[in-house]
């Protein structure tokens, strides 16, 4: 019998053909509570797999199509006068929801993108000075074009810390283009989705995640790689506290889909680049070698030795 993880990442592959990888980690980031930044050319599906997941967890969901006009009021609500009531009520704005799919965030200005700091750090809106709960739970997936992209503005570095993890989907291959045209040669396979997780099935393994077990040694690695990408010559700003517990908290919840209910090294190693990447800044020395963030991060991996869990 498929537990939970199995169920909804293959629930997501009969729509989302040939990233098996990408489909687990952004279902780990949602179990971990976190949101998710899907950066890439446009038309290789990073909307397509957000409203995948969003239909496999089936909870509440909107979508706000970031352009240059969008402002922050979109996104936290606003409060307007009732002369029925006699009184200011608040209307929703798109984060008043469980999962938010913010496509071509890189699209609208920074002060826009900057209202979403709050919901994703505080899980609240203050509009007017009333904070407003969002849902619980609660996720980002956000979606952008490559910076170089015209019209792009760049997300701002407090922006980006927010995200627990960035990845890129990349072209499918052969094969999985060739499933792909004929998968919709007559129909949509996202009409066809079914809900296979439902709230409270959500929150009950988000729990399950965080209270995976962590041994001392795993808490020294997470720690021990944070310092070295500080201490690195190729960086100007390290990983900071928050990145570290980003990576805990991706290294629990892809155990927890890996069938386990303790981390092992190999889950640190697998989501250190996707957790830690848009959270360093190089150097000047990095950019004159042409190193990217993957080779610097990939040094700091190198660099720091693998310790042995007896569980592993």
């Amino acid at each position: 019998m498929e537990n939970i993880s199995e169920s909804v990442i293959n629930e997501i592959k009969k729509v989302v053909s040939g990233k098996d990888e990408i489909i687990k980690k952004v279902v780990s980031a949602v179990f971990a509570g976190g949101s998710v930044l899907l950066e890439d050319v446009p038309g290789v599906g990073k909307t397509t797999l957000a409203l995948a997941v969003s239909k496999a967890f089936g909870l509440k969901f909107k979508r706000i199509q970031f352009t240059p006009d969008t402002v922050a009021s979109d996104i936290m609500g606003y409060t307007a006068y009732d002369s029925a009531a006699g009184k200011f009520v608040y209307h929703e704005g798109a984060a008043m929801t469980n999962i938010l799919l913010a496509d071509e965030i890189n699209r609208t200005s920074g002060k826009t993108q900057s209202a979403l700091l709050e919901v994703m750090e505080e899980g609240t809106c203050t509009v007017d000075g009333v904070k407003h709960e969002v849902l619980k739970p609660f996720s980002v997936i956000a979606t952008q074009n490559p910076s170089g992209s015209a019209g792009t503005s760049k997300l701002p570095q407090s922006q980006l810390d927010r995200f627990l993890i960035k990845l890129k989907m990349g072209y499918p291959d052969k094969d999985s283009m060739r499933k792909i045209l004929q998968e919709r040669h007559h129909s949509n396979p996202l009409d066809d989705m079914r809900t296979v997780c439902t709230l409270e099935e959500l929150l009950e393994t988000q729990e399950k995640c965080r209270n995976v077990f962590v041994d001392d040694k795993i808490y020294d690695y997470i720690s021990q790689l944070c310092e070295e990408s500080r201490n690195s010559p190729l960086v100007s700003v390290g990983v900071s506290p928050r990145g570290a517990l980003a990576l805990c908290k991706m290294a629990k919840a892809t155990a927890f889909c890996e069938g386990r209910n303790y981390v092992v090294p190999q889950d640190i190693r697998a989501n250190f680049y996707n957790v830690c990447g848009h959270r360093i800044i190089l150097s000047a020395k990095a950019k004159i070698a042409e190193k990217s963030e993957f080779n610097v991060l990939e040094e700091v991996l190198k660099s720091v030795k693998s310790p042995e869990v007896a569980s592993e």
